[in-house]
């Protein structure tokens, strides 16, 4: 099942996430149709929250992007409970970002790509991996959603200024989306 999308000005955006439990209702056919709605969307990842749900689970799938970064093909992924560690020994890179909650905007964001990640997959065994370069990038930005963060937060504060009143259109209804999303309610003035 597709689910909506929910974008910048949504509370659910800016909360902290809870952790999941293994006894969380239907937790297999959520993560379908996280996949499915990141598919239909054209996205390469999903955490919980943009789908309005407050639990720390995200799903990635970079494949789609095998050409430029051979390094993620076949490249799939269900965090649960995700525990991210910047190592300060990565390389840092500034590198546009885009995000299906931010709809028509890319910035330039800084990150260090490289980190280390504690997690639980769908069946909740455990794991734990340094992952470099873009995809550290991606889990990254994923990971930022479940602590109520979005890359537009990270951008530099005179990028922020200029993409001001972009982001108050997405977050006053106006904007559009060829995909599912959960309009957010026009203010009245």
């Amino acid at each position: 099942m597709i689910l909506p999308i929910y974008l910048y000005g949504q509370p659910i955006l800016r909360q902290e996430a809870e952790d999941v439990t293994p006894d969380y209702p239907e937790l297999n056919k959520l993560i379908d149709d996280m996949f499915q709605t990141m598919y239909e969307s054209d996205g390469i990842g999903l955490a919980a929250p943009q789908v309005g749900l407050g639990i720390r689970m995200v799903v990635i799938d970079a494949d789609v992007l095998k050409d430029t970064y051979p390094e993620l093909e076949g490249l799939k992924l269900t965090l649960i409970n995700p525990e991210i560690d910047v190592l300060e020994d990565g390389e840092k890179c500034t590198r546009e970002e885009g995000c299906l909650s931010v709809p028509g905007l890319h910035e330039p964001v800084t990150r260090i790509e490289k980190v280390r990640v504690n997690w639980l997959d769908k069946d909740f065994k455990e794991h734990e991996q340094v992952f470099e370069g873009f995809l550290a990038r991606i889990i990254q930005h994923e990971c930022d959603h479940l602590d109520g963060i979005l890359y537009v937060d990270r951008v530099a504060p005179i990028r922020k200024q200029l993409i001001r009143n972009k982001l108050n259109n997405i977050a006053r209804g106006k904007v559009y989306c060829d995909y599912k999303f959960k309009q957010n309610k026009p203010q009245k003035r």
